[in-house]
């Protein structure tokens, strides 16, 4: 097994790998960032179900995939903000992903935060992903 040097990156193309071979379900690596990412993913519509299993070592996250008349709601996912140059933003310089019909996830001083939040609540930060 290779050494992952970008984590949210694989996590992020699992999900974009499961989303466009219709997988109902795919098992990650666990970590407290892809955890909350899972959880904007769910509350954005994005994936149906995630769970996480401490049972087994090392612990993984169970994604359920959320298909509409057999097309994933999950259509694009990319990664900004990389280990080699990292993407910081202010509150005013959130992005629009779509014109409103995406979603970007921020990565604040006060924990992982979709864009709109991080604009109601004036925050900047690390702009990891923006998902469609």
């Amino acid at each position: 097994m290779s050494t992952l040097t970008d984590p949210i990156a694989d996590f992020l193309t699992r999900l974009r790998n499961a989303a466009t071979s219709h997988r109902a379900d795919v098992k990650l690596p666990h970590s407290k960032i892809k955890e909350e990412i899972a959880r904007i993913l769910k509350e954005e519509g994005y994936i149906a179900e995630y769970e996480v299993d401490h049972s087994t070592r090392p612990a993984v996250i169970k994604v359920t995939m959320k298909f509409v008349n057999r097309t994933p709601a999950l259509t694009g996912i990319k990664r900004v903000s990389k280990p080699g140059l990292r993407k910081y933003i202010g509150a005013d310089e959130v992005p629009r992903v779509l014109g409103g019909m995406g979603t970007s996830i921020v990565s604040s001083s006060r924990g992982i935060l979709t864009g709109r939040q991080a604009k109601r609540e004036n925050i900047g930060g690390e702009l990891l992903a923006i998902v469609w």
